[in-house]
């Protein structure tokens, strides 16, 4: 028999990133390609109280099923943060916890879009959002990224376009390129989508890990009052295992995500929900962060620097103020792909940039991650990767 499969599947492509992290399972590459946080700084000790706490003191209900809308001490949380660090008031009915913020996406894209419909993009943008987003057989409109954050003009070239439903943005230290939106930036694009019905989409599950420069307010309810939902995300600072995200959006948007959610999956794991809760109540949260700042402080200055001196001069680098990633561009006319299969013949490892481009460019490009590695295999790899750029730009 046939397999008959839905025709959402065809635009549909498996993770650009997660195959490359199966060639760099090889323990001897150096590998800046997977986004992920450094195992080395995962609370295991304190969430491993946390956990036979939950369990011994409240089990049964911890192991029950639950509300779609997520622990209310959990979301209490949540809400008091933003109010203390972020400076905007978010009330607890108004979030609703997910399993991870890539569930965010999956929720959003079932209850905005239809086939045909336009979501704005930056260009580059995060590939996991290009994948989610692609289910739904949405087309993408591109607005390119300064250094402070997006182009104005293109931006309001493609809130013009027909049937443009959703603008999805990482602020803060952006995915892939490390790039933070200004504040000047940032007034600049509520301005722009004052009085458009697209909903803005701030993801944000970088933004606690700024290690220089000022820490920005967001722009959803900082600077965009209405038609706006922001995610966020423990994956960062506590542990991506767990998959505990969250979206803060108004009564009218959360209930329709509610109804969404309860299709997929009922609820976010009960048993997870009480861990983190118990864990964020015994612990200083951001002692915690604070080390990780710390210590991807140091990881991104050593690959700065390493760049620096290991890197020819043509290539161009991103040097962002927190965040995971730094963004390389190659001359015009050059390949990451090719330099891709030689950088693995010398054991090092980074992500090609034209995934994360929906418009096919991007060939000149690629991502270093420097979260999950230590110093002295940051100054290794980049020097590896040097002399392949050396190598090939002598071609």
């Amino acid at each position: 028999m046939a397999t008959r499969f839905a025709d959402r599947m065809q635009t549909v492509h498996r993770s650009f990133i997660r195959e490359i992290l199966k060639v760099t399972e090889d323990t001897s590459i150096i590998s800046f390609a997977g986004g992920l946080p450094n195992p080395e700084l995962f609370p295991v000790e304190t969430m491993q109280k946390a956990a036979s706490d939950v369990l011994s003191q409240s089990g049964p209900e911890a192991l029950q099923y639950s509300t779609t809308e997520g622990y209310q001490p959990l979301r209490q949380f949540i809400a008091d943060r933003y109010r203390s660090k972020k400076g905007i008031e978010v009330d607890p009915d108004e979030i609703l916890i997910t399993s991870g913020s890539q569930q965010c996406l999956d929720l959003l894209g079932k209850v905005f879009l239809n086939a045909g419909d336009n979501v704005i993009f930056e260009r580059p943008g995060y590939l996991g959002a290009i994948q989610s987003f692609s289910v739904f057989q949405s087309g993408f409109v591109t607005v390119g990224l300064e250094e402070d954050g997006p182009d104005l003009d293109e931006l309001e070239k493609a809130l013009r376009k027909d049937n443009t439903k959703l603008f999805y943005a990482v602020p803060n230290f952006q995915n892939p390129s490390g790039l933070t939106y200004s504040a000047e930036k940032r007034a600049g694009v509520a301005e722009v989508m004052k009085g458009s019905d697209t909903l803005f989409i701030e993801d944000d599950p970088y933004g606690e890990l700024r290690f220089m420069g000022e820490h920005q307010k967001p722009l959803s309810r900082g600077y965009i009052k209405d038609g706006s939902v922001l995610l966020g995300s423990f994956s960062k600072i506590a542990a991506p295992g767990f998959r505990l995200g969250w979206i803060v959006a108004d009564k009218e948007i959360r209930d329709r995500l509610v109804v969404a959610k309860q299709a997929s999956d009922l609820h976010t794991s009960t048993v997870s929900q009480r861990i983190m809760y118990r864990y964020l109540s015994d612990n200083d949260i951001d002692s915690h962060i604070e080390k990780i700042r710390d210590r991807y402080g140091r990881q991104r200055q050593k690959m700065v620097e390493s760049i620096e001196r290991f890197f020819p001069e043509e290539i161009k680098v991103t040097k962002p103020e927190g965040g995971m990633f730094l963004w390389a561009t190659l001359p015009e006319g050059m390949s990451s792909m090719d330099l891709f299969d030689t950088a693995i013949s010398h054991k090092v490892a980074f992500v090609p940039g034209r995934p994360f481009y929906v418009d096919g460019s991007g060939d000149n490009t690629f991502r270093l991650n420097f979260s999950n590695s230590d110093e002295e295999r940051i100054a290794e790899g980049v020097k590896r990767l040097g002399n392949c750029l050396k190598d090939y730009l002598a071609k």
